[in-house]
């Protein structure tokens, strides 16, 4: 079922999503050459405890994972994308690290991902990471009233075909609200003019990621950590959205 949220609701998601915003940045400025990745993790949990806010994650079993997670942040390093459970690394020159991140605030949820380069960056690795921010934006933008989702999907899967890149679609996108994981699905490919019929107050997290060569994935011992398969680089972005009457909103924009 998929629940239309009012203009109140939607701002109380956007607190939340300035939040999560806000950790995203932190993390990327911390996420320096030598820095641990449990470092970071215990950065975050200490801010969900000031901010009094509840992580998605923690306790999160869902039929894909190796449940319950027992982290507040996802973060993964060159060929991990998804679900990287933060462990004993130290990151090094030329790293890519995506981190995603996902809270409730006073019963609204907002989910959001960014992918940064450690130190020096290579180009090919700055290349995808651009590739998956355009992709976003051009995914938002096609998040419009009486658009379908297959609108969305299209202008998502359009861009990663323009820089050459697979795309997989075992995992995309997805609404939430109340909780993080809702109804519809949004897959990172699709046919414009297909699928449900967009409407104002639906509530999306948006999430192009691509492997460099690949759109096969394998699955770490840990059973989260998802790799693309050939072991090629990867990259995400993810913005929570809300579709309303006057164009896509962003509630999970970072500023500066």
């Amino acid at each position: 079922m998929i629940e239309l949220k009012s203009s109140a609701e939607i701002e109380r998601m956007r607190t939340t999503g300035r939040f999560v915003a806000q950790i995203l940045t932190e993390v990327g400025e911390l996420a320096q050459v030598g820095v641990n990745l449990l470092e970071l993790e215990q950065h975050v949990r200490g801010r969900i405890r000031d901010r009094g806010a509840q992580s998605c994650y923690w306790d999160y079993a869902p039929s894909f994972g190796n449940g319950p997670f027992r982290n507040v942040i996802c973060l993964s390093v060159n060929d991990a994308v998804l679900h990287g459970l933060p462990h004993d690394y130290a990151l090094r020159d030329g790293d890519v690290l995506t981190m995603d991140f996902a809270v409730g605030i006073d019963g609204w949820v907002a989910d959001s991902a960014r992918t940064v380069i450690v130190g020096t960056p290579a180009a090919e690795d700055l290349r995808l990471v651009h590739a998956t921010e355009e992709a976003l934006e051009a995914g938002i933008a096609a998040a419009r009233p009486g658009n379908r989702m297959g609108d969305v999907s299209a202008a998502i899967e359009a861009v990663a075909t323009g820089h050459g890149y697979p795309v997989n679609t075992e995992f995309g996108g997805h609404g939430l609200g109340r909780t993080m994981h809702e109804d519809p699905h949004v897959s990172n490919k699709g046919r414009a003019g297909r699928g449900l019929k967009l409407r104002a107050g639906m509530t999306l997290a948006l999430e192009p990621w691509f492997a460099r060569t690949t759109d096969q994935i394998v699955l770490d011992p840990d059973g989260w950590t998802i790799r693309s398969a050939d072991g090629s680089r990867t990259a995400h972005s993810e913005h929570t959205i809300a579709i309303t009457e006057a164009g896509p909103q962003v509630l999970t924009e970072r500023l500066g």
